[in-house]
């Protein structure tokens, strides 16, 4: 079995297009998973959800933007914690249709998977009773192998955390691909978990594509805390 792993494409449509595109070109995947913070940051949001749901063999679960954007539409406020960014989330959930909001509705948080042999867990992070942990800056096998210790659990994949995470201990692989939809250069990032007779093999990827048209669309489309996000999580690309 062979499954495309995929997180944190962040409203980013042209990103999301080219690795869709690279998958399909490669051939032989079995299923796209797709682990949360699919909007939110960037304003494509409906056009991603909308690819995701057009698609025949893509699984997703939800994130915190998709949580934190569901809160505000539901009347409950910004979500505990999302406060300085209610703005720009009220402003995604508004470009929202009413079929994207159904399907963000219906995500589960965790997705498990029972294949060759072996047990998988999709999450967008780590989770301590329902919420999600801090962001470990500088993660590492040991430490999630505490975090997973009575887990049944061979493979773990998550995102949240926007750089690339690979480790493999005694006890399970871990993966997080890395942003698909965030960084400071034009390559979409994703990854591709190779399942057979009880052996994981996991193989890091990056797309290139032309994301300029879509930096350029923040200040066309005058998308709240558009200079703070331009800079923290697209590194300024349109001044350098």
């Amino acid at each position: 079995m062979k499954l495309a792993i995929l997180t944190d494409i962040h409203g980013n449509a042209p990103a999301l297009r080219a690795v869709l595109s690279d998958i399909d070109r490669r051939g032989g995947t079995d299923r796209i998973c797709c682990l949360g913070d699919m909007i939110g940051i960037g304003p494509d949001s409906d056009e991603v959800l909308e690819a995701i749901m057009n698609r025949g063999d893509a699984s997703a679960i939800s994130g915190n933007h998709e949580e934190a954007v569901l809160h505000l539409l539901d009347g409950q406020g910004a979500l505990p914690g999302h406060e300085a960014v209610a703005e720009h989330h009220a402003w995604i959930g508004s470009r929202l249709t009413p079929r994207s909001v159904e399907f963000i509705r219906s995500l589960p948080q965790t997705l498990e998977i029972e294949a060759e042999g072996l047990r998988l867990l999709m999450t967008h992070y780590h989770r301590s009773g329902g919420e999600l942990d801090p962001i470990d800056e500088a993660p590492s096998g040991t430490k999630l192998d505490r975090t997973y210790a009575n887990s049944p659990y061979d493979l773990v994949c998550f995102g949240h955390h926007h750089p690339i995470h690979h480790f493999q201990t005694e006890r399970r692989t871990y993966v997080n691909p890395g942003a698909l939809g965030c960084g400071d250069r034009a390559a979409a990032r994703y990854a591709i978990a190779e399942l057979q007779n009880g052996t994981i093999r996991v193989h890091l990827l990056g797309v290139a594509y032309d994301n300029r048209d879509f930096l350029e669309s923040f200040e066309r489309l005058q998308v709240p805390d558009r200079d703070f996000i331009l800079r923290v999580f697209h590194g300024n690309q349109l001044n350098t």
